[in-house]
């Protein structure tokens, strides 16, 4: 049993040293709040990186919600959150983009970006399911969560 435990906690640390640190300035705790009420989901992804260089500063959620490839909404095949993430590095330019992502269209993907200039950062979001924002929603929503944590 003690053996389990030093395990269990052995991972807990070895996770927390993959998860990216919060940009500058910024309380995880109330970052996490604020994205959480803005467009939180259990299939939600939020990544944020520094526009010199790319360096990942915080995610929102885990691995596996941030790596599913969904439809790009704005071309053919699909695209993850970190692809938007690095266009929107490589160009500046914002975008909010939806979609269907079953033929029902029972379910969507919501898709924003965009540069917050005042901290020199890039993010990307997504989100998919029966209840997902469009993308000029999430983006929305996002710059209110931001602002609010001193984004």
């Amino acid at each position: 049993m003690r053996r389990l435990a030093a395990l269990a906690g052995l991972a807990a640390i070895t996770l927390s040293a993959c998860a990216p640190d919060t940009p500058k300035g910024v309380d995880r705790d109330r970052l996490d709040e604020a994205v959480s009420r803005a467009i939180g989901d259990p299939t939600t992804c939020l990544l944020i990186a520094e526009q010199a260089g790319g360096r990942l500063v915080y995610r929102y959620n885990n691995h596996t919600a941030c790596a599913r490839a969904l439809p790009a909404c704005d071309a053919s095949g699909t695209r993850t959150v970190d692809q938007l993430l690095k266009a929107t590095l490589t160009d500046g330019q914002p975008r909010t983009l939806s979609c269907s992502t079953t033929n029902d269209a029972s379910r969507g993907v919501g898709w924003a970006s965009g540069v917050l200039p005042a901290k020199h950062l890039a993010y990307a979001a997504m989100m998919e399911g029966p209840r997902a924002f469009p993308g000029r929603m999430m983006a929305e929503r996002l710059d209110r969560a931001f602002k609010s944590v001193g984004l």
